[in-house]
């Protein structure tokens, strides 16, 4: 057999196998989208920009009172016995479920959020905890 027999040949298994493909094709709009990915509306857009404000919002709020009521009850936490990351994740577990109650009173759906939104609103609120505990002991 010759080289472009050969060709032909390869060319004929692989539009066979390809008809036998029952999955469309991607196709491409031309505007440099992902296949698939759904644009969203403005009213969608906006939407979501709101909740994040509000998700934001709240965690930052949370964040604040933690770190006003660590002020009040520790203070510059001298006791060896109390280690500071030890309130920290007594915070965020508090906090946790003082979100996942208060959300849905913003008609934000908790029940929806994965493991990135969770990190985001907990950082949100350990990083006011700490900053706002730190401008109280100035």
């Amino acid at each position: 057999m010759s080289k472009s027999s050969k060709k032909k040949q390869s060319a004929e298994v692989s539009t066979k196998e390809s008809a036998d493909n029952t999955q469309p094709a991607p196709t491409s709009s031309g505007s440099g989208r992902r296949p698939g990915y759904k644009a969203k509306t403005p009213e969608e857009r906006r939407l979501a920009h709101k909740e994040g404000i509000i998700k934001t919002a709240v965690a930052a709020i949370i964040g604040i009172i933690a770190g006003i009521i660590a002020n009040l009850q520790l203070g510059v936490a001298d006791d060896p016995t109390i280690k500071w990351y030890v309130i920290m994740m007594f915070i965020v577990g508090l906090s946790f479920y003082v979100m996942k109650f208060s959300f849905p009173i913003f008609k934000i759906k908790a029940k929806e959020f994965g493991f990135k939104d969770w990190f985001y609103v907990e950082f949100i609120v350990i990083d006011f905890c700490l900053v706002t505990w730190t401008l109280l002991l100035n």
